[in-house]
C-alpha cells in the first residue's frame, strides 16, 4: 500500500512538471531555444569536425577576435588571408561570411576550415560573431553585422582587403542577415525604416552568396506541417525567439523579410539549397523567383527532387559529398566572376 501511494505521488509530481513545463514552453520562448541551441550547437561542432580534413595546404594566416564593437563581447571576428600576401601592397577581394544557427546558436569558428578553403583561393574572408537570441533580439545583430562592415573598410590595410570588391555571405539564419544586410545597402527607404546607415555603398557590393536561408520569415512563424513536429516547433521557437513576437503579422516579421525589400539594385546573387531542406522550395527557390523578376543576376544550384543522395539543410559543408565540393567550386567561380 505505501509503495502505491509513493508511485502515485511521483506520478503526480511527474504530471505536474510537465503541466508546469508545458506553460513555460508556451509563455516565453527561452526554454525552446535553448534545447534548440543545444541540437545546433552539437551540430556545428559535428560540421566543424567533418571539415577539418579538408583545410588547404596552402598557408593561410588566421587573425582572431578582433573587437569590432567597443564594450560588446559579442562583437568579435575572425579573418582569413593567404600568407602568400604578408608584407606585400596586394589587395584580395573580400568574402564577409555571417555563421548560421536559427539566430539563436552557431560561431564564428563552426566553418573555419571551409572559410581557409576560400582564403586559399585568393580571398580574404572575414567571419564575425554577433549577439544571439533570445538574450539579444532584432534588430541588434544587424546594427552589429553594420559596425562588422565598418570595422572591416577602416582597417583594409591591415587585412590586405580591397574594399571596392565585396561579396557578402551565409548560411541558414546568416544568410538571412547576410540578404537583409544586402537590401539595406541597395535600397536606402528600407535602410531608414530600419534605422540602419549602411558602412557598405552600394558599389563596394559586388556579389550575395546565400546558402539554405530564410527570406521571408513569416513562413517560419507557423509550424510547418510537412515537417516532423519538433523540426516545425523549432522554426517557430526560433523565430519569436530572434523578433521578440508570435504574430506572423506582425510588421517586424515582414521588414526582417529581405523578399520583400530587395530592388532591381540588389547583387548579383549565387544561392542554393539542397532537395532533402525543405527550405529550398519554400523559401530559396522563391527568393531566387523574385529576384530574376527585378531583372538581378542569379546563380542558382538548386536538385531535382529525385536527386541521390537528398541533400540536407547546410549540406554545401559537407565536403566528403561530391555535391559539397561541387558547391564549393560553384561559389568559387561566382565569386571570382563577381570581383575580377
Amino acid at each position: 500500500m505505501k509503495r502505491k501511494t509513493v508511485l502515485l505521488w511521483i506520478a503526480a509530481v511527474m504530471a505536474g512538471l510537465l503541466v508546469i513545463t508545458a506553460f513555460l514552453f508556451k509563455l516565453s520562448p527561452f526554454p525552446g531555444a535553448m534545447v534548440i541551441r543545444a541540437v545546433f550547437t552539437m551540430n556545428g561542432s559535428k560540421s566543424h569536425k567533418r571539415l577539418l580534413p579538408f583545410e588547404p595546404s596552402t598557408a593561410v594566416a588566421t587573425v582572431s577576435n578582433q573587437q569590432y564593437q567597443s564594450g560588446n563581447k559579442d562583437a568579435l571576428l575572425d579573418v582569413y588571408y593567404p600568407k602568400s600576401i604578408e608584407g606585400s601592397h596586394q589587395r584580395l577581394p573580400v568574402i564577409i561570411w555571417t555563421h548560421g544557427g536559427a539566430w539563436l546558436a552557431g560561431n564564428k569558428r563552426d566553418a573555419a576550415p571551409y572559410y581557409k578553403l576560400l582564403a586559399a583561393r585568393g580571398y580574404i574572408v572575414v567571419a564575425p560573431n554577433y549577439s544571439l537570441a533570445p538574450g539579444s533580439r532584432y534588430p541588434k545583430p544587424v546594427h552589429e553585422l553594420n559596425d562588422a562592415h565598418a570595422y572591416v573598410l577602416a582597417n583594409a590595410q591591415k587585412f590586405y582587403a580591397d574594399t571596392s570588391k565585396i561579396i557578402l555571405a551565409g548560411d541558414s539564419a546568416g544568410a538571412q542577415l547576410s540578404s537583409q544586410m544586402a537590401a539595406l545597402i541597395t535600397n536606402q527607404d528600407y535602410a531608414a525604416e530600419v534605422g540602419v546607415q549602411p558602412a557598405l555603398l552600394p558599389q563596394q557590393l559586388k556579389g550575395v552568396v546565400l546558402n539554405c536561408g530564410i527570406y521571408q520569415m513569416e513562413g517560419l512563424t507557423q509550424p510547418n506541417p510537412t515537417l516532423p513536429k519538433i523540426v516545425g516547433w523549432g522554426e517557430d521557437v526560433s523565430v519569436w525567439a530572434y523578433s521578440g513576437t508570435k504574430d506572423g503579422n506582425d510588421p517586424v516579421i515582414k521588414q526582417m523579410s529581405a523578399y520583400y525589400h530587395v530592388t532591381k539594385d540588389f547583387p548579383p546573387t549565387y544561392i542554393s539549397g539542397g532537395n532533402g531542406d525543405p527550405l529550398t522550395k519554400a523559401q530559396s527557390m522563391p527568393f531566387a523567383t523574385k529576384l530574376q523578376s527585378l531583372g538581378v543576376p542569379v546563380t542558382a544550384l538548386f536538385y531535382a527532387d529525385d536527386h541521390k543522395p537528398a541533400l540536407p539543410h547546410e549540406y554545401q559543408f559537407n565536403l566528403t559529398n561530391q555535391d559539397g565540393q561541387n558547391a564549393l567550386e560553384a561559389t568559387v567561380n561566382f565569386v571570382a566572376e563577381r570581383t575580377r
